[in-house]
Order: C-alpha cells, then sequence, then structure tokens
C-alpha cells in the first residue's frame, strides 16, 4: 500500500477528505465539522480507513498520510472560514506515532501558520488506541498542544473492548461515545442508566461528551436530557464532499 499514499492517483487526488457535522442538540446547528479521508487507489479503487489504518499505522507509513491529511484540512479550513461559515473547529485524523515525533509542536504550528488557520480552529481525532499509550508521552504532547490553541477529540469511546479508566491519563477536550452507546439507549433502564454513567464519567474528567451513531431524534433527544450536547450520525449528515458541505451550508 505504500506506494498508494501520495498527492494524486491517476489523475484524482489520492488522499480526499470528507466532511460530516456534528451538530448541537439543542439547536441543531453545525456546530463542529469532523473529516473522514478516503484513499482514491487505481489498483483497488476508493479505501475506507477501516480497510488502510490498522496497516499504516504500522509504520512511518502513517505520518506521510497524516501531514497530506492535515494539509487539505487546513485548506478547506481556510475556505470555510472566508465563506464565514459557522463553525467551531474542523477536525483531522492524527496517529498516536506523531504525538511522539520530536518537532510535532512545531510542524503543526508551522502549517497552521502558513495557510492562515487559527488553532482553535484545528481539532485533531484520535483513536481509543490512545489509551493503551502508558508512558506518558502522548499525554504530555497532548497537553502541550492544547495550550497552543489545538484540540482533541478521542473517537469511539465506551465499546465493548475500549479500557475506559485509562481516559482520565489524557487531557483531550472532546469524547465522541462509540456506535455501541447509541444503540443501546432507549432499550431499557438499565441500558439507560449505563449510557448516563459513561456521559457522567466523561464530563467529570473535564471532557465534552459527543454521541456517534445518532439515527433519530427521541435519541438525540434522550442523549440532552443525559447532559451530552452534541451529536453525530445520519440524523446529523453522513460523510460528504466539501463542496455539497458548502452548498448546505449557503441554502442554509
Amino acid at each position: 500500500m505504500k506506494a498508494e499514499i501520495s498527492d494524486n492517483s491517476g489523475g484524482v487526488r489520492a488522499v480526499e477528505l470528507y466532511y460530516r457535522a456534528v451538530k448541537e442538540i439543542s439547536s441543531g446547528t453545525a456546530a463542529f465539522y469532523q473529516t473522514q479521508t478516503r484513499l482514491n487507489s487505481e489498483k483497488f479503487g476508493v479505501l475506507l480507513p477501516d480497510t488502510y489504518r490498522e496497516v499504516a499505522e504500522m509504520s512511518p507509513q502513517c505520518l506521510s498520510l497524516f501531514s497530506l491529511e492535515f494539509t487539505q484540512a487546513l485548506e478547506a479550513c481556510a475556505r470555510f472560514i472566508e465563506k464565514e461559515m459557522s463553525f467551531g473547529w474542523l477536525s483531522v485524523y492524527m496517529p498516536v506515532w506523531f504525538l511522539k515525533e520530536k518537532r510535532a509542536e512545531m510542524k503543526l504550528i508551522e502549517q497552521c501558520e502558513k495557510f492562515d488557520v487559527p488553532t482553535h480552529r484545528i481539532c485533531f481525532q484520535l483513536s481509543e488506541k490512545l489509551l493503551a499509550e502508558k508512558d506518558g508521552a502522548a499525554a504530555s504532547a497532548i497537553e502541550k498542544l492544547r495550550n497552543r490553541g489545538f484540540h482533541f477529540l478521542l473517537e469511539d469511546f465506551g465499546g465493548e473492548v475500549c479500557p475506559m479508566m485509562r481516559l482520565a491519563d489524557f487531557p483531550v477536550d472532546y469524547v465522541m461515545l462509540s456506535p455501541e452507546v447509541a444503540n443501546h439507549i432507549g432499550k431499557d433502564e438499565r441500558a439507560d442508566n449505563a449510557v448516563k454513567s459513561i456521559i457522567g464519567f466523561v464530563s467529570d474528567l473535564g471532557c465534552e461528551p459527543v454521541a456517534d451513531g445518532v439515527v433519530n431524534s427521541k435519541q438525540a433527544e434522550m442523549f440532552y436530557a443525559f447532559e451530552c450536547a452534541y451529536c453525530a450520525g445520519s440524523l446529523a449528515g453522513n460523510y460528504d464532499t466539501e463542496k455539497r458541505i458548502c452548498r448546505r451550508n449557503d441554502n442554509d
């Protein structure tokens, strides 16, 4: 797969970001935009993260991919700002490996300055693999970057194999709950109490919970009642191209 990660593939952009809204439940408006990277390969077609992430993160190859993703995210963020779109931040996936780079902080700052994008407009998505880090290096890097204005969102929290107690060691800003959590809400009283406990646990650690996998207004209302202010999923909108996201914003 190494040869597949480059600026273009077969005349199209090899690394292409898609966007979805993370909505504020109370108002129904887009608060943030989360990205998903798709690789366009001549040989394999369109590859989704579930297909390539695990392999890419076994080597420094993931750093090359992140460089392309971050550049594209900054370009899009600059255009969103220019269009005066209302949003808090735009996210981009960051491999945990990057947090251990010696010049990680300066590389990110230099790129933001190059595209004239304020650091507070960028949120880095981290996988649940972050919770396996035990030497303190990743947590320290997150703290330094947060002090620079960047935000961090931990994805897929609260699933079957998620080591929840490890969250206490990492100062992330947002925690996106696994779609498994949304599947349990409204099932019965015990399930609702479990969801409420997960949200309370996240909030008590100073993180903002975000419900993922929300498919209907009843689920969203229940999350809001349990003090989760944001949601993502088919109710808030699926991943789409930048052009369509901007067009939808213009129509609004």
